[in-house]
């Protein structure tokens, strides 16, 4: 927990230092952006903390976010499904995806970086078939429940950080409260251990990369509505790293074990005032993928240290006892 501390205060310090130096950064419309930002990216961030929390990877988000959201266009605009039946395809969809990566890495013992990195690969050469490479839309009316979850607001706070509380409340109780959390970080912390002890690991596995999926598909529905329109080459692209960046920030460690909803939150809200500064400071876009790399990397180099000093502290212990 004393991460999770560590990472709201550089927060709180760094929106700070961004007012200091761009007093728009207070202002509501983008307040309400970032917030509209953070809850999208936050959600699925969520689930891609899950992943890691088992000492798993998920790589295959922003390639899911352009499949589902070409399917999402072509059912509402090509195929006239009602909207709730869409939503249900995608979210079906999404489930579906995140039982194949399960499998790839419970059944046939495939490294979760190579089997979601093919999932990377397949699922956006996937879209960009489906779409005959082309971009699809929603038009500029229509859909207005979809519309209202993306981009519309209740009480001047957008529906996104709504739906990411939500989601989060629910996460929360599910890692801190429930059988099923403990043997997420069981596993995370010795599979083998946990196996022995009883654990059904293959399934535990399997389901943080269905919650990962379930959770990409609930915000490629709402990033969909946000951009309005989805090019299959390019929707996406890297969006992977902003969930890795995000959970590795609130304090997951790559190795597995250790992680929590609250700090994966700091950590998606962290990067998007970074994403601001940059902006607001008109520093050029093309540093945004420096900043998301410099964060993974100093994220990993802390987790080594501080992995390093419990280690030293517990032989320590060890050998004064």
């Amino acid at each position: 927990m004393k991460r999770e501390w560590g990472i709201l205060a550089l927060l709180i310090v760094l929106c700070a230092l961004v007012t200091l130096l761009n007093p728009r950064f207070l202002g509501a419309a983008n307040l309400q952006n970032m917030a509209r930002l953070t809850g999208m990216y936050g959600i699925f961030s969520i689930g891609v903390g899950v992943v890691i929390i088992t000492g798993g990877i998920d790589l295959s988000v922003g390639s899911i976010f352009a499949l589902l959201g070409i399917v999402l266009a072509i059912s509402l605009t090509e195929w006239g499904l009602p909207w709730p039946f869409a939503v249900l395809l995608v979210l079906s969809g999404a489930v579906a995806l995140g039982l194949f990566h399960g499998a790839l890495v419970t059944r046939l013992r495939i490294q979760p970086f190579i089997a979601t990195l093919c999932g990377l690969l397949l699922y956006r050469g996937m879209a960009r078939f489906i779409a005959n490479d082309e971009s699809k839309g929603f038009g500029a009316e229509g859909f207005e429940t979809l519309r209202f979850l993306a981009t519309g607001t209740v009480f001047g706070i957008p529906m996104p950080l709504i739906l990411l509380l939500a989601i989060a409340a629910v996460a929360w109780v599910v890692l801190e409260r429930s059988v099923y959390g403990r043997y997420l970080y069981a596993v995370g912390h010795n599979r083998e251990a946990a196996r022995y002890s009883g654990i059904r690991t293959n399934r535990v596995v399997a389901g943080a990369y269905v919650v990962s999926s379930f959770l990409a598909g609930v915000s490629a529905i709402l990033l969909a509505f946000y951009t309005n329109s989805i090019s299959p080459s390019t929707h996406g692209s890297f969006y992977e790293l902003y969930g890795i960046a995000a959970a590795v920030l609130g304090g997951c460690s790559l190795r597995g074990g250790e992680g929590s909803v609250a700090g994966i939150l700091v950590g998606a809200a962290l990067l998007q005032v970074l994403q601001n500064l940059v902006n607001l400071l008109g520093i050029p876009s093309s540093l945004n993928f420096a900043v998301m790399g410099g964060v993974i990397l100093i994220g990993v180099a802390l987790d080594s240290i501080l992995k390093r000093r419990r280690e030293l502290r517990a032989r320590e212990i060890e050998l004064a006892g």
